[in-house]
């Protein structure tokens, strides 16, 4: 398996309510997996296979094989979810599923959902996995109308609209995606990368999950946000992104001086 990892940290905040009322939800306490399900198809078979999401000095860790999806209990509404990665070493495949729901639906491993992708160099794609949305140029972006789908074998793909947005490997990225009704907004580093709209999901659950690479989120078990959120317009999107990743870096200066762990290949994040 390659040696990679992926650092990341998950929060989530309510779209659509009054600024003064708004509070950020950590979605991994740093310690264990409360208020996560795991689902590995291959487990069925051979419940004693070795866990694919571990907890090491507070980072959650996706070892990337046996392969499957880590699941939130819980079922979210208008959100915004705020992920910090990194790549430590060779950079793998790994993704953040938005409205992820009926599990096992492609490939008898992938929640029905929209992917907002993270692998290296294409941070920011939508991947329709049994649900779908729309963008402008979408033939430019996703191919020939002809080979459009959801399923397998269909044309599932849409492009980012950026390059370079993503940092070198080693270096932190900031992921924040907005879903309020039925649009997706996806910015990484502060670059708008995607905007969907007709979105045929509106709400569920958030995984994990990925086919190659690693993952390790970090623990945001002290840290409690309140961000200004924005219905129409987004101005005030990247004063609040930058506002969260200052008080980020305090809450990591101010925890353990441990090392970060590294992970083997796998992983990827679901919302």
């Amino acid at each position: 398996m390659r040696a990679a990892s992926l650092s990341v940290f998950a929060l989530l905040v309510a779209c659509g309510t009054p600024p003064s009322t708004v509070h950020g939800v950590a979605l991994f306490n740093g310690r264990d997996l409360t208020g996560w399900h795991v689902d590995i198809p291959a487990a069925d078979k051979d419940p004693n296979l070795p866990a694919s999401f571990v907890v090491r000095d507070g980072m959650l860790v996706s070892l990337g094989k046996p392969q499957g999806h880590l699941i939130t209990d819980a079922i979210y509404l208008n959100y915004r979810l705020v992920v910090e990665y990194r790549w430590p070493d060779k950079p793998g495949n790994c993704g953040v599923l938005v409205h992820a729901s009926t599990p096992r639906r492609l490939y008898g491993m992938f929640p029905q959902s929209i992917e907002c992708q993270l692998y290296h160099g294409n941070a920011g794609d939508f991947w329709c996995i049994v649900e779908d949305i729309t963008v402008p140029d979408m033939i430019k972006r996703r191919g020939p109308k002809k080979n459009w789908g959801i399923t397998e074998g269909k044309a599932r793909r849409i492009l980012n609209l950026t390059d370079g947005s993503e940092n070198a490997v080693g270096q932190w990225n900031t992921l924040v995606i907005e879903c309020y009704q039925d649009q997706i907004k996806v910015w990484v580093n502060g670059d708008l990368v995607n905007h969907g709209t007709k979105c045929t999901a509106k709400k569920q659950r958030a995984a994990a999950g990925g086919a190659a690479g690693g993952a390790a989120a970090e623990s945001l078990r002290e840290l409690e946000e309140q961000l200004q959120l924005e219905k129409k317009h987004h101005t005030q999107t990247r004063s609040a992104e930058r506002q969260l990743r200052e008080e980020v870096q305090a809450c990591r200066a101010s925890a353990d001086d441990s090392p970060e762990p590294e992970a083997a290949a796998g992983g990827g994040w679901a919302g």
